[in-house]
């Protein structure tokens, strides 16, 4: 019998080249990936870079369902944004595609390659407000108010 299905967040962005098609293409990635299934997706939004360099980001968030243990759902989501093109030249440079994964169920990691739930989720305005429309019971509103001056909209779907 295998793993169990677990509920896992992952924040999707992307600021080079055509970054929505990039998040769309992800998202299809996510539900086309063995072991795992897209529950549900937020809207886009376009946020400043935060911590980061080049345009403006896109950005959503998924909430998928997963069998996959967190190092290869980490692995998993390294591979589609290395088939995105992602390259990591330098410590926050643009990126073709960048997926977090922010929380793996109720777990808690502290290893050196993954930290759950991802260390700076509640800093981020472009987490905190498309997690709040997949899984609002996930954040605190104290989280919002702290980000409220962070550059974010959500984008109108074409």
């Amino acid at each position: 019998m295998g793993r169990p299905e677990l509920q896992a967040y992952v924040a999707l962005g992307a600021n080079l080249g055509q970054a929505a098609a990039a998040v769309r293409g992800a998202l299809d990635a996510l539900d086309h990936t063995p072991g795992l299934r897209l529950v549900r997706a937020s809207s886009l939004y376009r946020s400043a870079p935060h911590e980061a360099q080049g345009p403006d980001f896109v950005n959503a968030v998924a909430e998928i369902a997963t069998t996959l243990s967190a190092p290869d759902l980490l692995g998993a989501l390294q591979a589609i944004e290395t088939a995105a093109g992602r390259e990591r030249p330098y410590r926050h440079a643009p990126r073709t595609l960048d997926l977090d994964l922010l929380f793996y169920g109720e777990g808690r990691i502290d290893s050196p390659t993954l930290t759950l739930p991802h260390p700076r989720w509640r800093e981020r305005a472009f987490v905190l407000l498309p997690l709040a429309e997949v899984a609002p019971h996930r954040v605190p509103a104290e989280a919002l108010a702290a980000v409220a001056g962070q550059a974010i909209e959500r984008l109108r779907e074409a």
